[in-house]
């Protein structure tokens, strides 16, 4: 019989999970919305790639401050706040009177996808036994997955009944309602967060050990004194976590900064680039709309089965294996579609070399949900030491998403230069994150949040 505790707990981690459904919705739509926000507020290229990319600074301040909030609101509180931003923004995106308002719509849009990258991975590592936390804070990237795989499935059936994004069902245009669909999730997680109980560390932090024992009671079950003192010794200093707190003898703590590395090159090897451009991007090799809109379904449809790959393995193999091989097998896969885009001739790429170039964007996008799409979001949830978790993880995403921002924003130029150089230069980064996590990344599997906490010598 299934222990009543671990599925207690895991109804827990998919309800926090269902902040990053939202963030990988709200991401992605974008990808099936540019032609028709160029049709309804014509634009320059520029623009266009602002408009794609406004999302990602909003997500960078929401991460920074998401933690600060966590720990003013609870982790239930902050995942509240995040819920009533998507709700607005989903209407507002979907209502805009010109592209600049768009534009900050998606903006503030961002603020509420930072909070959720740092709130729902936080709140799942706490609640998780060690044996399980893995595979439970997978579930995070699950959602995120998921999520994109909805924002893709809603693009290509409202294009397909509305004759096109910029095509007209009711009183919207398609590509309104791509982001006004947000608000049913939206309105979900908000119900969620109401019922779900606050992290036991969050209340041992704020002196609250009575609803800390009831939770570690339904969630762990037993020996919850015990368990309290452990939690309350981790914590070190009672008072909440500042950015000061981060601070080493080479300007940030060692774990820090390989935390900001994690982030870095999660997003370095290109990722994004195919969940927000590859639309446009099979287009440009001469792809109709229709089978651009379709292509990318399949690829999201490969993101979510590494995902359960990842989910599968994490516990068992280990952290450490599975970026690593996730980083080999990134960088050969970059490596052949960076080559097969280089026989793009007259703006059409023959269909050998497209279904080369098919195979290999598929292959990248495998190892990269296997390996750096879900084990980075399992590490910044557990890497930190408790007392400075909420700051790092805000920092940490912080990075991530400028990086993510940096990627967004200069694709455009870059592959109107060189789309093979692109993805070649995209395929060094993968390499050199190889060399990045053998070097700097301890193993962190089957370790309690309080022996991680408390510099235990890790497993290699």
């Amino acid at each position: 019989m299934p222990d009543p505790h671990l599925l207690r707990v895991t109804a827990y981690a998919a309800a926090a999970a269902m902040g990053g459904f939202l963030f990988g919705y709200d991401s992605a739509v974008i990808n099936g919305a540019i032609d028709g926000i160029e049709a309804e507020f014509p634009t320059n290229p520029a623009v266009t790639g602002f408009v794609v990319a406004a999302d990602l600074p909003g997500a960078a301040i929401g991460a920074a401050v998401g933690g600060r909030i966590a720990d003013r609101l609870g982790r239930l509180g902050a995942q509240r706040v995040a819920a009533v931003l998507f709700a607005v923004t989903a209407v507002g995106s979907a209502l805009p009177f010109t592209v600049w308002d768009l534009a900050f719509w998606r903006m503030a849009a961002g603020v509420a996808i930072g909070m959720a990258s740092v709130i729902a991975p936080t709140y799942i590592a706490e609640i998780s036994p060690a044996a399980y936390r893995g595979r439970l804070a997978s579930l995070q990237q699950l959602a995120i997955v998921i999520g994109i795989v909805v924002s893709q499935l809603v693009n290509y059936l409202l294009a397909a009944a509305g004759g096109g994004s910029a095509g007209t069902l009711g009183p919207l245009h398609t590509w309104q309602w791509m982001f006004a669909v947000n608000l049913l999730p939206a309105a979900v997680y908000f119900l969620l967060a109401a019922v779900m109980p606050e992290s036991p560390r969050h209340l041992v932090r704020t002196g609250r050990d009575a609803e800390a024992r009831d939770v570690l009671t339904r969630i762990e079950g037993g020996a919850t004194s015990d368990r309290i003192a452990q939690i309350r010794a981790s914590l070190g200093s009672e008072r909440k976590a500042r950015f000061a707190d981060l601070r080493g003898p080479r300007l940030l703590l060692p774990i820090v900064w390989t935390g900001l590395g994690l982030c870095a090159f999660q997003q370095l090897c290109g990722i994004n680039v195919i969940f927000y451009y590859s639309s446009t991007l099979w287009q440009s090799v001469g792809v109709q709309q229709s089978s651009s809109l379709l292509l990318s379904l399949f690829t999201s449809v490969i993101n979510l089965i590494g995902t359960f790959v990842a989910i599968s393995l994490v516990d068992r193999l280990g952290r450490r294996p599975l970026l690593m091989t996730g980083s080999a097998g990134m960088a050969v896969a970059l490596a052949v579609t960076a080559y097969s885009f280089a026989h793009t001739s007259h703006g059409v790429l023959p269909f050998g070399w497209g279904l080369t170039a098919l195979i290999g964007a598929s292959v990248f996008v495998l190892f990269y949900a296997l390996s750096w799409g879900a084990i980075v979001w399992v590490l910044l949830g557990e890497m930190f030491p408790l007392r400075i978790r909420a700051a790092a993880m805000g920092v940490a995403t912080a990075t991530q998403w400028l990086t993510n921002w940096l990627v967004t924003l200069t694709f455009p130029s870059l592959s109107a230069w060189s789309l093979p150089a692109t993805y070649l230069l995209y395929a060094a980064f993968a390499a050199v994150s190889f060399v990045f996590v053998r070097r700097r990344l301890a193993e962190t599997k089957g370790r309690t949040l309080e022996s991680i906490s408390a510099g235990e010598a890790p497993a290699h």
